[in-house]
C-alpha cells in the first residue's frame, strides 16, 4: 500500500527546489546554469528546461524543449552518461553548429547527467567566463557530479513516495543573488555621486530592463526616466531597434565580459555605450562617442570592426541555415555557399574541397580563377598544407596575413593575391567530409566571435553537405534501378517506327512505377504495352518489374491483350502487394494492319490517322490489375494502315491538379494532331515538352509511339 497519503492516494506533485540549482552555480563559480528534466512517459523523450539562472528566460528559450536526438552538449552528456567539458567558442561552433548560431560569444561550458543508478532524470548545463582555467579541476569534477547526485536522489525520492514530478510550464528562474542591504547613509550618498556624474549611466536587470538612470544618462538618450525605467531600451527607443544593442546585452550577459557599441540618436548625437557585466545586471556608461576617452579593457573589449559580428552574422547564419535545409544535391549546396557566404561574411574568394579517396578534390569555388584550383584539385591527405591540416585534426586555422601562413607553414607560395585566410573543417560526427577555404583581399584579424560565426557556418555547410550526398548516392541508385527495370532498345521491327520517353517526376528521388516494352512474338505480330505502378518507391519499382516480366512471358506465348491482362492480375493478387497497376496492351498485326487493344484502368491511347485526324480511343476501361482475382478484360479492335501513329502514355502526360483529364486530353491530341508524324523522336519531344510547358508535373511520365510503315 502506498503510504504517501492516507488514504493511499499519490502525495501533490513535487518540484525540484532551487537550491539544486542556486547551490552548484555558487559552489562552481559558473556565471549561468540550467536544469533540464525528462518526463516519464512521453512518446518521444524529449528534455524539459526546469530551472534557470543567470540569464533571462528569453536568452534560454531557445533551449526550452530538446528532443533527445538533437545535437546538444547536454544531450551528448545524458546519452554518454558523461560529463561534457567545452572551453572555446571556436569548439562550441565546431561540435554544436546550432548552438554556436544562438549564442556566438565566448564562453566556456559543461554539461552532465542527473543520473543515479540506470536511471536518468535529466541533465545539468552550466556556462563559464572564459578567464576562468581552461580545465575543470578534479575539485571542481566533483562538486558538479554531487550536484546532480543530489539532484536525482530528490528526484528518486519522490518517485519513491508516489508523488509525480511537476515541470512547469514556463522554467522557473532563480532570482540574482543581492549583496546585503546596503546602509541608508552610503545608499543615499551613491545616488548623490551618480546624480553629479558629467556623464550618464543606467543599470540593466539579467532580462535587459532598466531599473536605474542617472539624469545625464536620460538626456543623452533624449527620453524621460519615467518612459524608460522597467522596460528594455531596445523596444522603448526607436534608434536602438537595430540588433546591436540587444545583441551586446546578450553578449554581456552570456560572457560576463564588459563590452561596448556605439549609435546615432536621431538627427546626428553618436553615442558610446559601454557595458559592465556581473551576477546581479549590468551597469552601463554612456557618453558622447566623440569625446569618449576611456573604454573596457583592452582584453575585454569588442575589436574594432566586429561589433556587429554577433547580431548581423545570427540574421546571415539563420539564412544561410534556412537555405542549406532546402538544398538537395551537393551541387545545390556548393552553389548556395559559394552564392551566399561571399556576400554576406566577406571573403574575396571561397573553395569548398570534399574528401574522396584519400584526396582533397575542389567541389566548388568562387573569386578564384580555375587554373589555381586545378592546382589543389586532388590534393593527398598525407601532404601538409591548411587545408589538409584543417581535416587531419578537425580545427580550423586563421592567419590574418601571409608571414602568419608562412610562419605556420613555410613551404607556403602566395599564388592568389589575398590578404588573410580561414581554413575550416567540414566534419560531420566526428568524420571529416571535406574543408571550406575563405580568402579575404584584406587584412583581418579574425576575433574570436567572427571565428565562432566561420566554425559554426562551417558546421551547418558540413551537415548539408553530408546530407547531400547521401540524396545523391540515393538519387543515383533509385535513378539506375528504374532504368534498369525498363527495356534497354526495342527488338528490331522492320515494319514499324517507334520512339518511346520516360521522364521522371520534376523533383525528389522517388522511383516511379511507369514501365513500357514492344515485344516481337511472331515474325507477323507485335505487342506495345504501357503500365503504371501505384506508388513511387522500392516497392512500386519492384511490382513494375514483375508485372512487365509477366506481361513480357505472356505476350511472347502468343496470349491476346485480354487473356495477358487476366492473367497478370491473378498472379497480383496472389502476391497481395498492396498496391495496383494499370495496364494497356495493343497486339499488332502487322501484315492485315490492324490491332486489338484491352485496358485496365488505363488512361486512353490516341490514334493519329494518316489524314491527321487525331481521336482518343474509348473502351471499356477495365478493373486495375491487383484488385479482383476474377476480373475479365475485354478486346477492342481498330484499323492501323500505315502512317498512322497509335499513342500510349501514363496519366503523367494529362493529369496535373486543377485541371479536367479530359480536357488536357484532348489538349494533346490535337497538339498531336498538328504535328507531322515523319520523325516520331521529335513528336515525342514536343509531346513531353508541352506536357511539361502546360503545367508542373508532379508524376512521372512513360510515353511510347507506333507508327506501321507503308
Amino acid at each position: 500500500m502506498n503510504r504517501s497519503s492516507p488514504e493511499g492516494e499519490p502525495g501533490p506533485p513535487v518540484q525540484l527546489p532551487d537550491a539544486v540549482l542556486a547551490d552548484l552555480v555558487r559552489d562552481t563559480s559558473a556565471s549561468v546554469g540550467l536544469v533540464y528534466l525528462l518526463t516519464p512517459g512521453e512518446r518521444v523523450e524529449v528534455l524539459h528546461l526546469a530551472l534557470v539562472s543567470g540569464v533571462s528566460l528569453r536568452i534560454a528559450a531557445p533551449w526550452a524543449r530538446i528532443p533527445m536526438d538533437a545535437a546538444i552538449p547536454v544531450v551528448d552528456a545524458i546519452r554518454g552518461r558523461r560529463l561534457v567539458w567545452l572551453v572555446s567558442q571556436e569548439e562550441i561552433a565546431r561540435r554544436y553548429p546550432r548552438l554556436g548560431i544562438v549564442l556566438p560569444y565566448d564562453f566556456m561550458l559543461a554539461a552532465a547527467p542527473v543520473a543515479d543508478g540506470k536511471t536518468v532524470w535529466g541533465g545539468v548545463v552550466l556556462l563559464f567566463p572564459v578567464w576562468r582555467p581552461p580545465q575543470l579541476s578534479p575539485i571542481e569534477q566533483e562538486t558538479i557530479a554531487a550536484g546532480c547526485r543530489r539532484a536525482a536522489g530528490f528526484l528518486r525520492q519522490a518517485s519513491a513516495s508516489g508523488r509525480p514530478l511537476r515541470i512547469p510550464d514556463e522554467p522557473l528562474r532563480l532570482p540574482a543573488p543581492h549583496p546585503r542591504d546596503a546602509d541608508p547613509v552610503r545608499a543615499q550618498a551613491a545616488l548623490e555621486f551618480t546624480w553629479r556624474l558629467p556623464v550618464g549611466c543606467c543599470a540593466l536587470d539579467l532580462d535587459g530592463r532598466l531599473t536605474f538612470i542617472n539624469p545625464v544618462g536620460a538626456e543623452l538618450v533624449g527620453a524621460d526616466a519615467a518612459v524608460l525605467l522597467g522596460n528594455r531600451p531596445w523596444e522603448v527607443l526607436l534608434w536602438l531597434h537595430e540588433p546591436v544593442f540587444e545583441d551586446r546585452y546578450r553578449a554581456a550577459v552570456v560572457t560576463r565580459q564588459p563590452t561596448s557599441f556605439t549609435a546615432t540618436r536621431p538627427p546626428d548625437t553618436r553615442l558610446l555605450f559601454q557595458l559592465y557585466p556581473d551576477d546581479t545586471g549590468i551597469s552601463v556608461h554612456i557618453t558622447p562617442a566623440d569625446n569618449a576617452v576611456t573604454s573596457p579593457p583592452a582584453a575585454q573589449t569588442v575589436p574594432s570592426g566586429a561589433e556587429t559580428v554577433g547580431a548581423a552574422a545570427l540574421y546571415h547564419l539563420t539564412h544561410v541555415a534556412t537555405a542549406l535545409a532546402e538544398a538537395v544535391g551537393v551541387k545545390d549546396v556548393v552553389e548556395l555557399a559559394a552564392d551566399q557566404i561571399v556576400p554576406a561574411f566577406g571573403p574575396k574568394a571561397l573553395a569548398l574541397l570534399t574528401v574522396h579517396e584519400g584526396r582533397l578534390r575542389v567541389t566548388g569555388y568562387r573569386g578564384y580563377g580555375s587554373e589555381l584550383m586545378a592546382r589543389f584539385d586532388a590534393e593527398p591527405l598525407t601532404s601538409h598544407t591548411p587545408a589538409v591540416r584543417a581535416i587531419t585534426t578537425g580545427t580550423a586555422s586563421f592567419f590574418p596575413t601571409f608571414a602568419d601562413l608562412k610562419m605556420a607553414y613555410p613551404p607556403a607560395v602566395h599564388q592568389d593575391e589575398m590578404a588573410s585566410w580561414a581554413f575550416l573543417p567540414l566534419i560531420v560526427s566526428g568524420r571529416p567530409v571535406g574543408s571550406l577555404v575563405l580568402a579575404y583581399d584584406r587584412p583581418r584579424l579574425f576575433p574570436p566571435a567572427e571565428r565562432a560565426v566561420l566554425t559554426s557556418l562551417a558546421g551547418l555547410i558540413a551537415q548539408a553537405l553530408d546530407r547531400a550526398r547521401l540524396y545523391d548516392a540515393k538519387l543515383t541508385l533509385a535513378h539506375t534501378l528504374q532504368t534498369g527495370l525498363l527495356p534497354r532498345a526495342f527488338p528490331h521491327i522492320p515494319e514499324l517506327d517507334t520512339a518511346a520517353r520516360y521522364k521522371p517526376a520534376g523533383h525528389g528521388m522517388d522511383i516511379g512505377g511507369d514501365f513500357y516494352d514492344l515485344i516481337r512474338p511472331t515474325p507477323t505480330t507485335a505487342v506495345a504495352v504501357i503500365g503504371d505502378v501505384q506508388g513511387h518507391n522500392t516497392a512500386a519499382a519492384a511490382l513494375m518489374g514483375q508485372v512487365r516480366t509477366a506481361v513480357h512471358a505472356h505476350a511472347t506465348a502468343g496470349a491476346p491483350p485480354s487473356d495477358i491482362l487476366a492473367r497478370t492480375n491473378r498472379l497480383l493478387t496472389d502476391l497481395s502487394p498492396a498496391l495496383f497497376a494499370s495496364c494497356l496492351i495493343a497486339h499488332l498485326d502487322l501484315s492485315r494492319h490492324h490491332a486489338q487493344l484491352a485496358t485496365a484502368g488505363h488512361p486512353p491511347a490516341l490514334l493519329r490517322h494518316p489524314d491527321g485526324r487525331t481521336s482518343t480511343l474509348t473502351m471499356p476501361p477495365g478493373l486495375l490489375l491487383g484488385i479482383d482475382a476474377d476480373a475479365d478484360y475485354t478486346t477492342h479492335a481498330i484499323p492501323l494502315p500505315p502512317g498512322t501513329v497509335l499513342a500510349l502514355y501514363t496519366d503523367g502526360l494529362v493529369e496535373t491538379p486543377g485541371t479536367d483529364i479530359d480536357d488536357a486530353t484532348a489538349a494533346l491530341a490535337d497538339h498531336l494532331a498538328a504535328m507531322r508524324p515523319d520523325n516520331l523522336d521529335a513528336v515525342a519531344d514536343a509531346l513531353i515538352w508541352h506536357a511539361e510547358r502546360s503545367a508542373p508535373r508532379h508524376d512521372d511520365i512513360a510515353l511510347l509511339l507506333i507508327r506501321p510503315r507503308p
